[in-house]
């Protein structure tokens, strides 16, 4: 694996017909741009187990790791990642702003009315396109 790529982990959450996003923390790199729930996968770890540790960390929450969505190479200044996204759902416990500045159920339709981090859009325009629920 190239050193130089940051593997990082994202859950897609879906409660009917929305899905669940999450707004950076202010002070954070990209601060207050919106993403999915995840983050980088520690040494040793698979990337359903980093998932189930940032869900936990990050929202107070348990999550069932399903297939993954999409994935998606996306160059910032600062960093490369490498973003797999999973099809998830909460198997306990009720989303709490643990890290997060907001948190919002949103449908493909509101989209638009948020400015997300550089490296979802991509994931974004699919969802648009599938526009129903995995």
């Amino acid at each position: 694996m190239d050193n130089n790529i940051t593997e990082v982990v994202a859950a897609l959450i879906w409660n009917e017909d929305k899905f669940m996003i999450c707004q950076r923390p202010a002070h954070k790199a990209r601060g207050l741009l919106w993403e999915f729930v995840g983050g980088k996968v520690e040494l040793g770890e698979t990337k359903e187990q980093a998932l189930i540790r940032e869900c936990r960390e990050e929202l107070a929450i348990t999550v069932s790791v399903g297939a993954v969505f999409m994935d998606v190479l996306h160059e910032y200044p600062d960093l490369t990642v490498h973003l797999t996204l999973f099809n998830s759902s909460i198997a306990e416990g009720v989303p709490q702003r643990i890290e997060h500045n907001d948190i919002r159920w949103i449908t493909a339709d509101e989209i638009g009315n948020y400015e997300f981090c550089p490296a979802d859009k991509e994931i974004l325009r699919r969802i648009v396109s599938n526009s129903c629920k995995p």
